[in-house]
């Protein structure tokens, strides 16, 4: 009888090492169907057959400041590297009023929206002793690729507030550097603690819907879903405004800002 039993025993291990993926002998809970869901994020993708266009065009009214020249002789180099005499682009005019790097988003109206994050790089670089471009916006957790393609040593320092602030310098030769920001910010200011007339403003946002105004003043955010939406205007010297607009299923909203007066 003590023999039998042994063997009994035996299988009845045997049988439970082999079966020990089951909670029945390995102690381990049951797999449940909520246990074997899929934690990635849920992202929103746009209905190509609904989405609508969001257009408009910025202008400055008043009489137009005139451009103050930037003294770069302390740094013989970028003299060389610009090749002319440099004047300060904090506000551009054309001779239309049309107003250039303004940075224009969706600041209200898709909280309930997740977007997923673009892969390629956001480049930014400093060439002529200037930071290119001098207004630029980036998604949350997208790669900012930084170069330098000047001759001489830069700092690059933005000066976050809700993003972590970091102060990097580059050399000539140094490798591109890849940074990120993980929230919302906007704007981010940029300086170069060398060359104290470079400035650059970085606009971090968690969806896809920004832009930047060329010298035409003009902009154009494409496949926006519909809806009712906050825009908002932002100049670095001139301020911000607001507008509500609705974009309508498969159709096209238009707004405009108008910043007045003279910078002194």
């Amino acid at each position: 009888m003590a023999i039998a039993g042994a063997r009994n025993l035996a299988t009845l291990l045997a049988a439970c090492l082999s079966l020990s993926t089951l909670a029945g002998c390995s102690g381990a809970p049951p797999r449940t169907a909520e246990s074997n869901k899929d934690d990635s994020p849920v992202f929103f993708h746009v209905d190509p057959a609904t989405v609508g266009v969001l257009q408009g065009y910025v202008r400055f009214s008043g009489r137009n400041p005139a451009r103050k020249p930037i003294d770069m002789t302390s740094d013989p180099a970028c003299v060389e590297a610009h090749k002319g005499q440099p004047y300060d682009e904090s506000i551009m005019v054309s001779p239309d009023g049309s107003l250039a790097n303004v940075f224009i988003y969706i600041k209200a109206g898709l909280e309930d929206k997740s977007f997923e994050v673009p892969s390629t790089p956001v480049l930014f670089d400093q060439k002529g002793c200037w930071f290119s471009p001098r207004v630029l916006g980036i998604r949350t957790g997208q790669v900012l690729r930084i170069a330098n393609s000047d001759p001489v040593t830069h700092n690059v320092h933005p000066m976050a507030q809700v993003n972590r602030e970091w102060n990097h310098s580059q050399g000539p030769d140094d490798a591109p550097l890849d940074r990120k920001f993980l929230r919302p910010e906007v704007m981010i200011p940029v300086k170069c603690n060398i060359h104290s007339w470079m400035h650059a403003y970085i606009g971090v946002v968690s969806h896809p819907y920004f832009a930047v105004t060329a010298v035409d003043g003009k902009f154009e955010l494409r496949n926006v879903p519909p809806g009712d939406y906050v825009v908002e205007a932002w100049h670095e010297k001139l301020g911000t405004h607001e507008e509500k607009v609705t974009v309508p299923v498969a159709g096209q909203a238009n707004v405009s800002f108008t910043f007045k007066g003279e910078h002194p």
